[in-house]
């Protein structure tokens, strides 16, 4: 399945339906009067999470939803039938943005949750209703109300607990793989990964959902490479993994590049906790391991963890400092209460 994580879409809800203007005419009737029913309302136009889902694919080969229109009112005071809703099923962690691409209108972060983007029109009035005992036999009746049009998009942020963060082969791929039953395509060149993957990570009898992007090079916010478009996808994260390749002459350069990209993505992202690691110790000698940890520690002014996506070394360390930012947030959350459903 491809992956899409940005569509425009156009929706429109139903128009309500003709009120109508009719009167009772009935044999041995002798007073029949108006008996116009009203018209039935037009449908709705709704955003629903389904399960199963993780790409916006299926709104590349349908940009158009509209919802039925209602139908008129009939004599002997018949309702028209209300016209059919229309549902737009999208994946858990989808924003519905106003045309302008800024306005949020809406922030769908949970399985079945649902939100109307356009309200029918209501029907309207048969002539049944405008009798009074001054106006006996009313000749009019309303028109239905007009349906809303307008352009939307949807843009998906993966639901992530942790993500990964770093240059082109700096082994983030081969991390996820190492570490969850996420298949990542691996090789030994840049730009292997050319989506978001997403893998459920096991450590001390605990699971969380660790999120791959594409890697990122100096001038990503300016469009070069891939962007920064992907980076979306690790805004609800909760903590971030920055890899470092160690096999990189410069270590420390990869680090300022990685985060200088980050901080003009997004303040939100660059202010989240960040685990720094130093990957692919594995093709290192102890002395170039000892130098570049220290290079790495000065540049990213804290601790650096070491370890190998391939062999396996160190991740177990890692992991857990992943876990541990994890749970305090999701503790914090859970206090204020929202996320009542969370058992530490």
């Amino acid at each position: 399945m491809k992956f899409l994580d940005l569509a425009k879409v156009t929706i429109r809800s139903g128009s309500g339906g003709n009120g109508c203007v009719s009167f009772r005419r009935e044999k041995f009737v002798e007073y029949g009067g108006p008996d116009g029913g009203d018209g039935g309302s037009g449908g709705d136009v709704w955003a629903e999470v389904v399960p199963a889902l993780n790409t916006l694919i299926d709104f590349r080969y349908q940009q158009h939803f509209f919802a039925g229109n209602g139908r008129p009112g009939m004599g002997s005071q018949r309702t028209g039938k209300d016209g059919d809703d229309i549902v737009l099923k999208v994946p858990q962690g989808t924003e519905i943005l106003d045309v302008d691409g800024e306005t949020v209108i809406a922030d769908l972060t949970t399985i079945g949750q649902k939100v109307l983007l356009a309200k029918g029109g209501n029907g309207g009035w048969g002539n049944l209703r405008f009798k009074t005992s001054t106006n006996q036999s009313p000749r009019k009746g309303n028109p239905g109300q007009e349906g809303v049009e307008r352009e939307i998009w949807l843009r998906l942020k993966l639901i992530a607990d942790a993500g990964l963060a770093g240059l082109p082969n700096a082994g983030k791929s081969t991390f996820l793989a190492a570490t969850s039953n996420a298949r990542p395509k691996i090789a030994d060149y840049p730009f292997t990964t050319l989506h978001p993957n997403l893998g459920v990570v096991g450590i001390d009898q605990r699971e969380f959902v660790l999120a791959d992007i594409p890697g990122l090079i100096e001038g990503a916010s300016e469009g070069r490479g891939l962007g920064d478009q992907f980076l979306g996808h690790i805004e609800r994260c909760a903590v971030l993994l920055h890899l470092v390749d160690g096999t990189s002459e410069d270590v420390a350069e990869d680090f300022r590049v990685i985060d200088h990209e980050l901080e003009l993505y997004s303040e939100v992202v660059y202010d989240k906790p960040r685990i720094v690691g130093l990957n692919k110790i594995d093709a290192l000698m102890d002395e170039e391991i000892a130098e570049k940890r220290a290079a790495l520690e000065e540049a990213s002014g804290g601790r650096v963890y070491l370890l190998s996506g391939a062999t396996g070394k160190g991740v177990t360390e890692v992991l857990r400092a992943l876990w541990a930012e994890i749970s305090a947030q999701r503790a914090e959350a859970a206090a204020e209460g929202d996320d009542e459903s969370w058992q530490p």
